[in-house]
């Protein structure tokens, strides 16, 4: 995977949804209360704990396997046994949901694997449905 950018305000990281269908910018914004990972989606900007990327990475080291990335918005529930249903679950780090703006907290495991991927943590397939990931390094 090709990435740009170093993964500021400034210098975004360009990447793809794991589908490679869509690409968006992501950076680390250290200067917010939470710290977060900004995801800029065309004109749509999410913002994750920035801690997901170390809890994620923790997550999937203890499980030791792939598993499936489950994307779904805000709205729809997430599929069981999923990065999507972990990140809004009251049994990880942050006690629910990883998003920090209500409407728009969906959608993690599109936009934070390929920032996983890009800093070497994890493999993430990229098939057109059904994509899993898993810790490396």
């Amino acid at each position: 995977m090709t990435v740009r950018g170093n993964g500021t305000p400034d210098d975004p990281w360009t990447l793809q949804t794991p589908p490679g269908r869509s690409e968006y910018q992501a950076w680390r914004d250290e200067t917010l209360d939470p710290p977060a990972l900004v995801c800029q989606v065309g004109s749509t900007r999410l913002s994750y704990h920035l801690r997901c990327i170390d809890d994620l990475k923790e997550m999937l080291d203890e499980r030791g396997d792939w598993m499936l990335l489950g994307n779904a918005d805000e709205q729809k529930p997430a599929k069981e046994d999923t990065v999507e249903a972990w990140a809004r679950s009251a049994e990880n780090p942050v006690r629910g949901w990883y998003g920090l703006k209500k409407g728009l907290r969906g959608r993690f495991a599109n936009y934070v694997p390929p920032v996983m991927e890009a800093l070497g943590l994890a493999e993430v397939e990229h098939n057109a449905r059904n994509n899993r990931m898993r810790s490396i390094g």
